[in-house]
């Protein structure tokens, strides 16, 4: 009876040594490799800014991403007023440390969106947004907006860049969603994308955005066809929600302030 006590106690030492061993070896790898994740993540970020702005180049190298990247001024914009913040007022350094999503679940620099006012499905809204604005000899060359917003099955987050008139579509690319591939997936398919090039967001009043989606196809003769942008097959409800995140974070609760002070060359 002695010996099998012993045998137990023996196992029960052996398993936990082992399990701070491997504790250890878990921490410590983790440890080392955040600076590596961290990196991978801002150029996972800096490609998919480069890729709606139409500036990525096929087979581009990590410098050759940092070097296009590197073009653009990184600012701090508050939804509200549409102004320019400075990132030392909220603690940081700079304005690429700064985490919209994270910001957006912090009651303090967040607020909840009515329902009524909710058509992206986002149910809480950062107070400031993080965009990537490039100059060329003082002229504002174009613009790239975060937006993000719930399709059928997830949220997709990704970015739209605008021409300088601020109202052009330049480029749309989701980097993340969990849409049916073949599907509501297809918002990954170049040929679609390749759509939103050119479209106009406003009207003549630079007011309201009014992008559609539409079924069935764009009729390029039809007297609004610059606002139209053929609906995915088979998709509606993923469709409706990418008609619907864009059409939000272009109106007055998402960038238009901003937006309108860009055109008037106020900020």
């Amino acid at each position: 009876m002695a010996k099998k006590k012993e045998t137990v106690s023996r196992t029960v030492v052996v398993a936990l040594a082992l399990c701070i061993v491997c504790s250890v070896i878990v921490s410590t790898a983790a440890v080392v490799l955040k600076p590596a994740q961290i990196t991978n993540r801002n150029l996972d970020m800096k490609t998919n800014i480069l890729a709606a702005a139409g500036m990525l180049q096929p087979g581009a190298s990590a410098d050759e991403i940092e070097e296009q990247f590197q073009r653009f001024d990184v600012r701090l914009v508050n939804l509200e007023s549409g102004e320019y913040v400075d990132p030392q007022s909220i603690g940081l350094n700079d304005a690429m440390a700064y985490d919209q999503y994270r910001a957006s679940a912090d009651p303090e620099m967040s607020e909840d969106i009515p329902s009524s006012e909710d058509k992206a499905g986002i149910k809480r809204q950062a107070d400031i947004a993080k965009v990537f604005v490039l100059q060329t000899n003082g002229e504002l060359e174009r613009i790239v907006l975060p937006i993000h917003g719930y399709g059928l099955w997830s949220t997709l987050y990704g970015f739209v860049s605008l021409e300088g008139d601020a109202n052009t579509i330049e480029g749309l690319g989701f980097y993340a969603h969990a849409e049916t591939p073949g599907l509501g997936g297809e918002v990954d398919n170049p040929k679609w994308k390749a759509q939103w090039v050119g479209k106009k967001v406003y009207g003549e009043n630079l007011e309201e955005p009014e992008i559609q989606l539409v079924k069935g196809g764009v009729d390029p003769n039809a007297p609004d066809a610059e606002h139209k942008v053929d609906a995915l097959s088979g998709a509606t409800l993923t469709s409706r929600g990418v008609q619907q995140l864009v059409n939000f974070w272009m109106s007055e609760r998402g960038f238009a302030p901003y937006l309108n002070k860009l055109r008037e060359g106020e900020v």
